[in-house]
């Protein structure tokens, strides 16, 4: 009987526990690749279950998709560009959203190339085609890209491309350089049998570029009548990095149990790629993910001003807020 007692109040307390967990939604930015491992290692590594949160996850269409979708409330969690963010914030100022947690320190805006077609380096774009796509995160930034780089940008053509058919086009030689992801752009080259030593991947951000990336948004509203959930979320998505930092494959094995049609090594890598390049950072190993320095971010809305003209001078504050990082070591990933 003592037995069976136990047995009943594990149960009870297990339906407890169930029931208090909160659902709410989280919109990606893109699809479930490598660098989404983090959210699913957070999922079922049992780190949102700890916070109280029950999470589902959404695949996303691009670098502008998740933030209308926070705005609006029909997501409370999302993940964006922060550089989107804010031309979102200027032509709507009041809308319900904010960036909470910095994720991709160093962004992964990129022009890759290929060295067979003469594009090794930002001055080799003059005088040939560069493909890119209207809603792309790093084609938004090209205009400060080319400025830091005293670019003539009337010599390069630049090409409207679809994401699907951008790196295609490369491989094909229609175009001889694209802007995009690092991460996604490399790795779809080399899966369409290009040789990596025949790509060149100029990040942005080692050419002159102090902007951040993409960012953990949420709803202001929700975040209002839901403070402490916010901050659960953030140190959740912490740990989901640190998990997939100490292990790339376990992490990508989490993501293909949601995605079956990918492929475990070129996820692995690509996520590697993103840890490498984008997320563990310098700043990142001494200071923890999720924060950014007041005065390059400054300095990033500064140079965004080169690539948008704003109707009112970015507010820093209207566009990320570091009021629900939590305290307690638990942002540091290494």
């Amino acid at each position: 009987m003592k037995k069976i007692g136990i047995a009943v109040a594990s149960i009870v307390f297990a339906a407890a526990a169930s029931n208090a967990q909160t659902k709410t939604r989280f919109a990606l930015d893109w699809k479930f690749e490598g660098p989404s491992a983090a959210y699913f290692a957070a999922i079922d590594n049992g780190h949102f279950a700890a916070e109280g949160l029950d999470i589902e996850i959404s695949a996303g269409q691009g670098s502008l998709d998740a933030i209308p979708k926070v705005s609006t409330g029909s997501y409370p969690f999302g993940f964006a560009d922060i550089n989107s963010l804010a031309k979102f914030k200027d032509s709507e100022p009041d809308a319900p959203v904010v960036a909470v947690m910095m994720v991709y320190d160093k962004p992964p805006f990129a022009v890759v190339g290929r060295k067979s077609l003469g594009v090794s380096a930002p001055s080799d774009l003059e005088g040939r085609i560069l493909g890119a796509p209207p809603p792309d995160g790093a084609w938004a930034q090209f205009p400060a890209f080319a400025s830091a780089n005293s670019l003539d940008v009337e010599a390069i053509t630049v090409e409207p491309v679809g994401f699907p058919t951008r790196e295609p086009m490369l491989a094909e030689g229609k175009v001889d350089a694209i802007t995009g992801y690092s991460f996604s752009s490399y790795l779809n080259l080399v899966r369409l049998g290009i040789d990596p030593v025949d790509i060149s991947v100029i990040l942005m951000a080692d050419h002159g570029l102090q902007l951040y990336g993409n960012a953990i948004i949420v709803n202001t509203d929700y975040a209002a009548e839901n403070p402490d959930a916010v901050t659960g979320f953030i140190r959740a998505v912490a740990k989901g990095w640190k998990d997939v930092i100490a292990d790339p494959a376990a992490g990508v094995g989490l993501m293909m149990k949601r995605n079956q049609a990918a492929n475990l090594e070129l996820e692995t890598e690509r996520l590697q790629i993103s840890i490498d390049g984008n997320v563990l950072t310098d700043y990142v190993k001494e200071n923890g993910i999720g924060g950014i320095d007041d005065e390059r971010f400054a300095l990033s809305l500064k140079q965004l001003e080169e690539n948008y003209e704003f109707e009112t001078s970015p507010e820093a504050s209207n566009i990320f807020t570091s009021e629900y990082l939590p305290d307690d070591g638990s942002l540091m990933i290494q």
